[in-house]
């Protein structure tokens, strides 16, 4: 953990524990930390002192100080202490390389309780195992491990790294309102009542996204903040009721020019953090992400690409593939190893987990000369299609051609979810590489079954793109936006779009939405009023900061770089949140249960 200074400016102790090194020999100093280990070895104590930067030795001897061997003899694990001593290099052959401060040790002169401490719940080191639900309880005891304050520290420098980029590229930091009102699309609200408007409730934030186009119309023209938004729903590894994205908007730009700042500043934070990522990223559209990796954020790091064989088996005689074709579906598969399934047993497991994600089945093919367990598809499939199709696949014999024949949208997300969990099968996923991608021109809409209607894939404020205009009204579900998410990993770090900026586009989209003339004035009204007066065109992007620093990190939860999370029933263990509140309080609100 590197420093800007040695020693510790504005407190009572003199230096950070993990910073001593042999320069530091025949200084006094004054520490102040928290007891990793205290060591009787007869005539001296051994203590391991550790405050936020690392850990020291430091060494009590009776024959100095009695009263401080004294004192020594009294402590325990997780005390509070101050200690005054001379650095001192160790003697020969007592070194410790495992620390950066094995080098030397503390003669303590003076020692001061400052507080005891009870027995923690679990030990304070990193690579324990304890269940997850008494870290959280004790979370303060948690993040004294070392490797969890490493994760505060690189969440740390991602901000910083952020702000000073932003900052040198033109941006104003500006804060928008928590308490805002709640609107219609989106997750679930977190509503907020009103004591001095009875029957009246604040939502708060999904997102700045009004406020920050506001400003765009204001001339901020770049704006940031690292925003916290709150969301109602169910929660998973990445998610987390409230979380902090970097959120940024500008005017005056077009995708190309949001997408090469937010790689600039990627690489920028990569790099601080002593990683690297390929330039430039690669970028795909949406239908050619679903098409090749069954997914709108793909993990490139490996091959097992889908390929799409409609055309070879629109005639065939194997009636699940040429019906799929006739009604309008697709025949697809990937090709994988003979290591992934040798054995029934092992493709029986694959079939499960495709018909867990939505399939009727999942169809196999041995590549000859192989002798694996026998295919229904080599006995009705015709060898020039059996031929044809391991062509397409550029298959080698013992290869397995897996197939799913389907809708399109059953069909590429069971080969994608296959494709990953053959990944982790086959051990494919590099540790040290990453690999970012944009993919760009989603769907504007897609349509609710529930509801009869269309919906915004992002949020009604994207921009479509141009040679959509003609078929909004005409052909709606084929119109494609000017929006783009960053992927890195298999994983989705931001979003965002270039917005509508004029009053008629607005409203139009509007009125595709369901929404009437009254209802978007409603809710929307004030952002329609601001384009009147001249809006720019703009457009922005949110990255999580949560998952960014769990991606950078290689950690599977945002719960690792969050000091203070929520579990995935949105509780709080070390507070009590949600908790009950007194009748008066409700009464006051005008609520009552």
């Amino acid at each position: 953990m590197k420093k800007s200074t040695e020693n510790a400016p504005y407190s009572q102790k003199s230096h950070y524990c993990g910073n001593l090194s042999l320069k530091d020999v025949g200084k006094v100093v004054v520490l102040m930390g928290w007891v990793k280990t205290r060591r009787d070895h007869g005539g001296l104590i051994f203590i391991d002192l550790r405050d936020r930067t690392g850990l020291v030795q430091l060494v009590v001897d009776p024959t100095e100080n009695p009263e401080t061997f004294s004192v020594a003899h009294t402590i325990r694990d997780e005390y509070v202490i101050s200690v005054q001593g001379e650095v001192c290099e160790r003697p020969q052959g007592t070194v410790n390389p495992g620390i950066p401060t094995g080098k030397v040790e503390v003669s303590v002169a003076k020692i001061e309780i400052l507080n005891p401490a009870k027995t923690p719940p679990f030990e304070i080191a990193d690579g324990i195992k304890v269940d997850e639900s008494l870290r959280l309880k004790y979370r303060y005891l948690d993040l004294r491990r070392p490797e969890m304050l490493k994760h505060l520290d690189l969440r740390h420098l991602v901000t910083k790294t952020v702000r000073r980029f932003l900052d040198d590229n033109g941006f104003l930091e500006v804060e928008t309102p928590v308490l805002t009102k709640s609107t219609p699309e989106g997750a679930r609200d977190y509503l907020v009542p009103s004591r001095v408007q009875r029957g009246h409730f604040y939502a708060l934030p999904q997102s700045p996204q009004l406020f920050k186009q506001i400003l765009m119309v204001a001339g901020v023209e770049r704006y940031y903040q690292f925003a916290r938004c709150f969301r109602d729903e169910d929660l998973r590894a990445d998610r987390q009721p409230e979380h902090t994205q970097i959120d940024l908007e500008m005017s005056f730009v077009g995708q190309d020019e949001i997408l090469s700042l937010i790689e600039d500043l990627v690489i920028t934070v990569f790099q601080a953090a002593g990683k690297k990522l390929k330039a430039p990223f690669l970028k795909i559209s949406y239908p050619e992400a679903m098409e090749r990796f069954g997914t709108d954020r793909p993990d490139i790091r490996f091959d097992l690409e889908i390929k799409q064989i409609s055309d070879l088996v629109s005639n065939s005689k194997l009636k699940i593939f040429a019906e799929a074709v006739e009604h309008g579906g697709v025949v697809a598969g990937i090709k994988a190893p003979r290591e992934a399934a040798s054995s029934r047993k092992e493709l029986d497991t694959l079939v499960d987990l495709a018909k867990n994600e939505g399939a009727k089945g999942l169809g196999w093919l041995f590549v000859e000369p192989f002798e694996g367990p026998s295919s229904p598809l080599r006995k009705n499939l015709a060898p020039q299609e059996i031929e044809d199709i391991t062509r397409r696949f550029e298959a080698k014999p013992g290869d397995i051609l897996l197939f799913v024949a389907d809708k399109q949208d059953t069909t590429y997300p069971v080969l994608g979810s296959l494709r990953k969990e053959l990944a982790k099968k086959l051990n494919l996923l590099p540790e040290s590489a990453d690999e970012a991608l944009w993919v760009v021109n989603f769907p504007l809409f897609e349509y609710d079954e529930q509801e009869k209607r269309l919906k915004s894939v992002n949020h009604p404020f994207t921009l479509p793109t141009e040679d959509s205009l003609p078929l909004l009204e005409k052909d709606s579900l084929s119109a494609t936006a000017y929006a783009y998410d960053l992927v890195i990993n298999g994983v989705e770090v931001g979003g965002g779009s270039l917005r509508i900026y004029q009053e008629d586009l607005q409203k139009r989209i509007f009125k595709l939405l369901g929404l009437s003339q009254e209802e978007a004035r409603e809710k929307f009204g004030f952002l329609l009023e601001a384009f009147e007066y001249g809006a720019p065109p703009h457009g922005g992007i949110a990255l999580g900061l949560d998952r960014l620093a769990a991606l950078i990190l290689g950690v599977d939860s945002i719960r690792e770089v969050i000091a203070f999370p929520k579990t995935q029933s949105a509780a709080d263990l070390l507070t009590g949140a949600p908790d009950k509140v007194r009748r008066a309080q409700l009464r006051e609100l005008g609520l009552k249960f």
